[in-house]
């Protein structure tokens, strides 16, 4: 059901987008409430007013008008109206400041039921001040001392004070308001520590989604209940960490990090770093306290470093089977609110903060110099990668520097008048690009025009960098449908979406519920035919009052009628025969005298006025009509008779409406009187339904019900795989700069798609190589799982460093940042070669187990950390048996 108001309080689409406008570009404002919207609905909006400058042509058309608020597809549970996980701003929803929420309620009205999802603007950060809206609210489980069994689920924001959480507490569990309280945070089972700054926010306290808060009532004699406790039984803990200590004493190193809620990207990263040998001992032999920067305006006044000292000195000490690095991410958080929150991360973007971080908190240039650089102008390469090198080391000179640091070599060529533009830059890690494939496997749904069919998935393979085009040429060839007779459609919330046009990019088309429709197209010979999308709906009676409202239901179909048969007797035979196979049969006498009362909408905007159908069963004209065969060719289009005692009842079965393409409001009505409809292509009606015809008649199980095509049934292709080589190879490809990323001839005077190569110029000691898995765009979110062959040891770079007098660069591999799964919602872990012993272990969250090496190469690998080889280095080549060490945890991973 659906509130909408009248369309005089409704401004013009002028008006509208006048007023709009302004307000959605305000800048967010700490305590402010903003709102979200069903970025689909938004869009139909957008498109409704004409708002951006490709929209004007189409602006006010009726069968754009969006129709009330609709924010059901962002709830995961309808009824309570709880959220979905890992929605995407701008993706999947937007946001308006309250003025502009007011005027679109005003203006279009909601659906009836919905409440308005309305969302705090939080600010983060210590120095660098950062607002945004606090979309997601932090859970937590709130329990009494005397009963920890008794928890209570409830939501807080991150700029809640811990006060605001004890008072809350108070009136939960009816403790009266003069009785003196303290709280307990839980992190691991019998680990409890004090939470004593009641000042203190839910994000600088640290607390994660479902950490558990108990309360501890005074007793009256003045003692604590768990003062009494044991201290081992409690668990208290008064350090930065909470360590769980491990029964025996532990290996050095071999410590996990206790997930505090979608923090596994950060335990990846930071096991890598800890296992990285010149690093570690620098923090581990306090060589950083001489060098901290506190002064440097770029970095965090020497706390990030202090605070990944203290971490990493825990992990070494021996006494930890795992701990929670709590405070470090709250430090992290506070400087880079990015990551301030618990929602999932990239490791590999903590990576780059981290190294950054530490490198400006332990720069030992106190001043930068000014440095005005210079272009090559011919000068030998070695030249000027020494001058570039020495500039850089000027103004940045840190532990970071010297074990993370190389030096690329760019070179831009004019395609104009052939200037070429030499720079030397550095670089603290190397983003290497993945081989695409040349094709890609998709899953769609082709709904047959045919009688008595159900629709049935196939799977094809189409270009990577296709077109709509390729993917109905590829759908034709195992349907046997024509081509030129499909049209291709993302289906969301039971209406279109989106209908494709054939030379669209594919990549721009979502994964999941792509519906391919059989129609018939015009032809040169044949009659002209036109296609109308036909959404399905419920009419509802409001409890007050005689006007209905409707609700979207079952799968939409696209429908092709000859123009001159396009009558409402002969559209709604084609219904009919359409959704045939899910219609009960036989039909009941009780239930045929409540069908033939049933009526049409007029379109009104108040609400649906009844008017009775009459049909004329005698007309012997109009029932020939009614089952006469179309006179479209194609194959699968042509129509079949039904049985005599559906075509008896069919026409009281439902009715129709011309409605938006949203499907949520009426524009004209629809006569009986069998004259021709005058309707355009892509028009839109409404199959409008009671609830008791819907119940009796309609099988909903066999309306959802599909076949699958033999294609389904063969497993995807195998992924290929490519070596490490290959993506080095790919990064250093010259390539022509695109039409949107020119560069600036100084000789030309102006900007021309130039081409450019990268080299290697130096390596650094420790080599981070970042593989580029994911790829991003405003229509498309996707992971790379190609497997790369990366060695394990002895990887030479020397043929890919274009320094003539470079020594030789080999490498042994330390170190993996794993990625599992989609992205935004996957898991992080990590492989890592202890120092000490020289064995891999697979650190996963607080779990850290033996690791053979024929298990780290997989589709996962994400960051790869490499320490080369010197002269004064003795690296051992064999390793005891591997079966050995290998444990049965890691022997259930997933490695294909």
């Amino acid at each position: 059901m659906a509130v909408e108001l009248d369309r005089g309080l409704r401004p013009d689409v002028g008006a509208q987008r006048a007023e709009l406008g302004p307000l959605l570009g305000i800048a967010l404002r700490p305590g402010e409430s903003w709102y979200l919207i069903d970025s689909r609905w938004f869009k139909q909006w957008k498109k409704y007013v004409g708002f951006d400058s490709w929209d004007m042509y189409n602006m006010g058309e009726p069968n754009l008008f969006p129709g009330p608020i609709d924010n059901s597809g962002l709830f995961a549970d309808p009824e309570i109206q709880t959220l979905k996980e890992h929605l995407i701003d701008e993706l999947d929803y937007v946001l308006v400041p309250t003025e502009a929420w007011n005027k679109l309620v005003n203006w279009y009205g909601c659906i009836e039921g919905q409440q308005p999802i309305v969302r705090k603007v939080v600010e983060f950060g210590l120095f660098v001040k950062h607002c945004k809206v606090e979309v997601y609210l932090l859970e937590l489980k709130l329990c009494e001392n005397s009963d920890p069994t008794n928890v209570l689920a409830c939501h807080f924001s991150k700029a809640d004070t811990i006060a605001t959480i004890e008072k809350k507490m108070q009136q939960l569990f009816n403790i009266p308001c003069e009785k003196e309280t303290r709280l307990w945070s839980r992190y691991m089972c019998n680990a409890y520590e004090q939470v004593n700054n009641l000042d203190s926010t839910v994000q600088d306290a640290g607390l994660y989604h479902g950490q558990v808060l108990l309360i501890e009532v005074k007793n009256e004699d003045g003692t604590w209940p768990r003062q009494s406790l044991p201290a081992k039984v409690s668990g208290f803990s008064y350090n930065s960490y909470s360590c769980r200590e491990s029964p025996s004493q532990s290996q050095p190193g071999i410590c996990g990090l206790s997930n505090l809620g979608n923090t596994c990207f950060m335990n990846s990263a930071l096991q890598c770093l800890s296992n990285t040998p010149p690093l570690t001992e620098y923090f581990l032999e306090d060589r950083y306290e001489a060098e901290i920067n506190h002064d440097n305006p770029l970095g965090m006044r020497g706390e990030i470093a202090e605070a990944y000292a203290e971490l990493i000195k825990q992990m070494w000490s021996g006494r930890h089977s795992h701990m929670a690095p709590r405070m470090f991410k709250t430090q992290v958080g506070r400087f880079a609110p990015q990551f301030s929150g618990y929602q999932q991360q990239d490791s590999q973007e903590l990576l780059a903060f981290l190294l950054d971080g530490l490198h400006e908190d332990l720069n030992r240039v106190k001043k930068k110099p000014y440095l005005e650089l210079k272009d090559a102008n011919g000068r030998p390469d070695s030249v000027v990668a020494k001058e570039a090198w020495e500039n850089h080391r000027l103004r940045n000179d840190s532990i970071i520097v010297d074990i993370f640091h190389g030096l690329f070599k760019s070179t831009l060529v004019c395609p104009k008048c052939s200037k070429v533009s030499v720079t030397f830059d550095p670089f603290c890690y190397l983003t290497l690009p993945l081989p695409l494939k040349k094709g890609r496997s998709m899953d769609v749904s082709l709904v047959f025009a045919g009688l008595h069919r159900r629709p049935t998935q196939y799977r094809v393979v189409v270009p990577m960098m296709g077109a709509v085009s390729d993917l109905c040429e590829a759908l034709s060839k195992l349907s046997k449908i024509p081509a030129e007779n499909m049209v291709v459609t993302y289906v969301y919330n039971h209406r279109f979406h989106k209908i494709f046009q054939m030379d669209e990019g594919l990549s721009h088309m979502p994964k999941d519920n792509i519906f391919v429709y059989e129609v018939c197209k015009s032809s040169e010979d044949g009659p002209e035919c036109i296609t109308l999308s036909v959404y399905f709906r419920e009419k509802r009676i409001r409890q007050f009052g005689t006007s209905s409202g409707t609700v979207l239901c079952g799968q939409p179909l696209l429908i092709s009628v000859p123009k001159h048969k396009l009558t409402l007797d002969h559209l709604y035979n084609l219904v009919l025969e359409q959704i045939g196979h899910y219609i009960k049969f036989p039909l009941t006498k009780e239930y045929s005298s409540v069908c033939r009362d049933s009526g049409i909408c007029n379109g009104s905007s108040d609400g649906c006025e009844v008017e009775e159908m009459e049909h004329q069963d005698g007309d012997e004209e109009g029932r020939e009509k009614a089952s006469e065969t179309d006179s479209c060719q194609s194959e699968g289009c042509a129509h079949d008779s039904l049985g005599k005692e559906w075509q008896h009842h069919k026409k009281h079965l439902f009715t129709f409406s011309l409605v938006n393409s949203y499907g949520t409001s009426e524009i004209n009505s629809i006569t009986t009187e069998g004259k021709l409809l005058k309707l355009n292509s892509y028009a839109t009606l409404a199959v409008d339904l009671d609830p008791d015809t819907r119940k009796l008649l309609f099988d909903e199980q066999e309306s959802q019900a599909f076949e699958k095509d033999e294609s389904m049934l063969h497993s995807q292709k195998k992924k290929t795989t490519v070596a490490l080589k290959d993506c080095i190879e790919l990064f250093t490809t010259m390539e022509t700069l695109g039409e949107h990323d020119p560069w600036y001839c100084p000789n030309c005077k102006k900007h021309q798609q130039a081409t450019k190569k990268f080299d290697l110029w130096s390596l650094p000691r420790i080599l981070v190589v970042h593989l580029k898995r994911f790829s991003y765009n405003r229509y498309w979110r996707d992971k790379l799982d190609t497997v790369v062959e990366f060695p394990i040891r002895d990887l030479s770079m020397s043929e890919f460093v274009c320094d003539p007098a470079a020594d030789p660069y080999v490498y042994d591999l330390i170190a993996v940042s794993n990625h599992y799964g989609a992205m935004g919602v996957g898991h992080y872990t990590a492989y890592a070669k202890n120092k000490v012993n020289g064995k891999w272990y697979y650190f996963d969250d607080s779990s850290v187990s033996v690791a053979s090496e024929d298990q780290i190469v997989t589709k996962a690998a994400y960051v790869l950390f490499y320490q080369r080889r010197d002269s004064k280095q003795h690296v051992a080549l064999s390793l005891p048996a591997e079966s050995e060490l290998a444990s049965e945890e890691c022997d259930d991973m997933d490695t294909n």
